[in-house]
């Protein structure tokens, strides 16, 4: 039934779960297919999960579990029969079936939760570096394009986020609320989004020192705290922003509706350290599993 070697598809198990399931669904779905070798609907609905999750390319991953050998998961799930599939997304289980759905049945289940076929990936020649541009030049050169050609929605989202780089916040925002739904929930227009929320959030905070007594003084003040993680954040003083939120989530993960969890994820979206993000996603997790 399982095919280690195939894209995208693992077998999960209990000592692992948390690293390869839980904390992978921080970035990427994950599609868990609870089966055991003596389950006939398993075999008919295991090799579409498999080739569903080769065809789309990374979109989702496909976790694996033996209940037979991983009796601990199917207790924690409370697994009563099979096969029973858990989607599970930004750590929580969000969705799921138990029973063998055809493949046209599987495709409008992810599609229902987001989940789209990936494009496949291409292996480009390594090319030399490029040097930065200069923010205030492209914002020149794009304003240019913009003119010539108004009806290119791509152009709009890059000029949104060149005029992001020079701190042109407001006319930023503008330009993203006007996007069409495409490219409003591409992975660019979502990392701006998140990095105006933090310019928003810290435009009247007091500043940096201020914050920073006003924590001193009142560790349990989780609301100096988010400003105090959105001044560094928008500032580019990443890792301690985000010791700020993670001390938030540390003290109490439902202030605000669940703000501290929130601001991670937005300033995971927002820091370039892909390093510096990976461990505070281990922080994370291991403070909300």
């Amino acid at each position: 039934m399982t095919a280690p070697a195939k894209p995208h598809v693992f077998d999960a198990t209990a000592d692992r779960f948390q690293d390869e399931v839980l904390q992978k669904s921080l970035t990427t779905p994950v599609l868990i297919d609870f089966w055991a070798e003596w389950c006939q609907p398993c075999k008919t609905l295991g090799p579409i999960l498999e080739k569903l999750a080769g065809e789309y390319h990374g979109a989702f991953e496909l976790a694996k579990v033996d209940v037979e050998a991983e009796q601990q998961l199917g207790a924690a799930f409370q697994i009563r029969s099979i096969p029973t599939v858990f989607l599970v997304k930004d750590g929580q289980l969000v969705d799921g079936f138990a029973e063998a759905l055809p493949e046209s049945a599987v495709r409008e289940f992810l599609k229902h939760h987001g989940i789209e076929p990936a494009a496949a990936p291409v292996e480009e020649p390594i090319e030399a570096e490029v040097p930065a541009l200069d923010p205030h030049a492209e914002v020149v050169r794009l304003r240019s394009e913009v003119a010539g050609q108004p009806d290119k929605a791509e152009l709009r989202l890059d000029l949104a986020l060149a005029l992001l780089d020079t701190g042109a916040a407001h006319e930023s925002e503008q330009l993203l609320d006007a996007l069409p739904a495409n490219l409003a929930t591409d992975d660019r227009s979502l990392r701006a989004r998140a990095r105006l929320g933090f310019i928003a959030a810290s435009k009247d905070a007091p500043p940096v020192p201020t914050l920073e007594a006003a924590v001193a003084a009142q560790p349990e003040d989780l609301q100096a705290r988010y400003l105090l993680g959105a001044r560094l954040i928008a500032a580019g003083r990443d890792e301690p922003g985000l010791e700020q939120f993670i001390e938030m989530l540390r003290r109490d993960r439902a202030f605000q509706d669940g703000l501290p969890r929130k601001a991670l994820i937005d300033a995971f979206r927002v820091v370039a350290d892909e390093d510096l993000v990976g461990k505070y996603r281990r922080k994370m997790s291991s403070l909300l599993f």
